[in-house]
């Protein structure tokens, strides 16, 4: 179980012999954008900290979190990107919309990863208020745009070790 004030962004950063020649493809939603700027942001830094160049990291804007699987399906099938990372906000409501936007989203992009044998990483907040996307876009739980980040390197270098 996490810690209250914990900052879940924190990680140790690891060699990744080959990230340098990564093609990384970002998927953005622009529903919640103060939100998913920053994740973006966190996710960009934390790719060129770890060697992949800034002129090899595709970013492609889409209206909302729901359409986020077929924007990174469309850039894993008409780009050369290794691995696509989906960022997205979706903020709790009065109806069960949410619930609906949220389980399709992860679905989608779970099916595109498994479709492209390639990391299709779930950065994606579902969060009950403002306050608490906030708190995880930079706030004091981390960037998870940073651990989206991560995760998408740790990915291609456990294929690369293979």
């Amino acid at each position: 179980m996490a810690e209250k004030k914990k900052n879940l962004s924190e990680f140790i950063p690891f060699k990744f012999s080959s990230a340098q020649n990564m093609e990384i493809g970002i998927v953005v939603s622009e529903w919640n954008d103060r939100i998913t700027d920053s994740l973006l942001n966190g996710a960009v830094q934390a790719l060129m900290e770890h060697g992949v160049r800034n002129e090899k990291i595709r970013i492609h804007h889409v209206p909302g979190s729901f359409e986020l699987p077929l924007g990174a399906e469309w850039l894993l099938k008409q780009t050369p990107v290794d691995a696509v990372i989906c960022i997205g906000c979706i903020i709790q409501g009065e109806t069960r919309h949410f619930d609906f936007i949220a389980q399709a989203v992860a679905d989608g992009i779970m099916h595109v990863g498994l479709k492209y044998s390639k990391p299709v990483i779930f950065s994606v907040l579902t969060c009950n208020s403002m306050e608490q996307a906030e708190d995880r876009a930079g706030g004091k739980h981390g960037n998870k745009g940073v651990e989206g980040a991560v995760s998408c390197l740790k990915m291609l270098a456990l294929e690369e070790s293979l």
